[in-house]
Parts: C-alpha cells; sequence; structure tokens
C-alpha cells in the first residue's frame, strides 16, 4: 500500500484560496478543500479547528497579495501607485474583489490596508508636501470612492471596451490631480 500523501497547512490554503477565487470567500467548505487537494477533511482538521479559521487564514493571504500590490513600484508617484494596486487588484481577482466589495459581509475590513499606512506612503511624494494629515486624509478618501467606482464599473464590464487598464491608470491619475489641485485651491482659501 502507497503512503498517504501528506498536505500542508499552506497547500490547504492554497487550495481555499484558489475556491475563493473562483467562487467567492463563503464558498469555502472543508468538503470542497478536501476534493481540491485530493483527500479526505482528515488533513484540513488536523491543521484548523473548523472552515471559519480556514478563512480567516484565507483572508490573510488576501491582505498579503493586496499589500504585496501597495508595494509596488507602478509608477514615481506613490499616490498614484496606491490606486493602480487596487485597480488591478480588482481586475486580477475580479471574484474575490466583488465578494469584499459587493456583497454585505464583513470580509473586506480584514484585507485593507489601514489609513494611516496609506497616508504615509502618500507622504512619500512630493506632490502632497504642504497638505496636513486631515487634508491628506480627505484627498484619499475622495480617491478611494472614485477608484472604488472605476473598479466597479470595469468588473461589471460597464465601461467602453476601449480602456485598457492604461487608459483606467490614466483616468485615475487624471482625477488625482483634479483631485489634488481642488484641495490645494481649498488649503489656499480659493474654493468653497
Amino acid at each position: 500500500m502507497a503512503p498517504k500523501k501528506k498536505f500542508s497547512k499552506d497547500d490547504i490554503i492554497e487550495a481555499a484560496f484558489e475556491i475563493a477565487r473562483e467562487e467567492g470567500i463563503d464558498s469555502i467548505s472543508v468538503r470542497k478543500v478536501a476534493d481540491k487537494i485530493g483527500s479526505s477533511i482528515a488533513p484540513i482538521y488536523v491543521n484548523f479547528t473548523d472552515v471559519d479559521e480556514l478563512k480567516n487564514a484565507v483572508l490573510n493571504k488576501i491582505h498579503d497579495i493586496s499589500q504585496q500590490m501597495l508595494m509596488t513600484k507602478y509608477s514615481e508617484n506613490p499616490f498614484l501607485n496606491i490606486g493602480i494596486a487596487s485597480l488591478k487588484f480588482a481586475r486580477e481577482y475580479k471574484v474575490l474583489f466583488k465578494d469584499l466589495v459587493m456583497n454585505s459581509n464583513t470580509h473586506l475590513k480584514n484585507v485593507q490596508p489601514s489609513n494611516s499606512s496609506l497616508l504615509e506612503q502618500m507622504k512619500q511624494g512630493s506632490r502632497l508636501d504642504g497638505f496636513t494629515d486631515e487634508e491628506l486624509a480627505d484627498i484619499l478618501f475622495k480617491m478611494k470612492v472614485f477608484q472604488m467606482g472605476l473598479s466597479v464599473m470595469d468588473v461589471y464590464g460597464f465601461l467602453p471596451e476601449e480602456f485598457t487598464e492604461e487608459k483606467l491608470i490614466e483616468v485615475l491619475e487624471g482625477t488625482g490631480k483634479d483631485v489634488i489641485a481642488a484641495a490645494g485651491l481649498r488649503q489656499a482659501g480659493r474654493l468653497d
């Protein structure tokens, strides 16, 4: 008799992640993961007390992926890189993005970076010098609203076909410049 194949905790998390990527986080079940790795449910319960613990491990993996994307230098502009990372995540992980953003669940707060870390990333660019933390937070919020809407329109196919990733980044960058310019005018007392 051949020895039974051993499955590591990482193998199990990867299988559960693939299920989440294809079907959504709430589609993860112990049985589906066992089927995906070709085993009984025993290896899953050896590594995780229940399906919620496994889902939390998948959410940690999603958080790590989004952090890695946030740290990637897509342009010379650290603030623009935040938006590009968000757009790229939505495009590459459409089902997860839809699940995290559009479904009424608490998963999104577990994978989103903190505002304080995003503000620190924004401060790395000279374009935002001279703004207070409160003003930077306002700029960030406005761009999050725009980027989220743009991502939703993209993943649901509501944008014209000619909207390539490059075009989306161009629109994102232009809107960011407009929001920053308006914040500068407001700061100077030239805009209500």
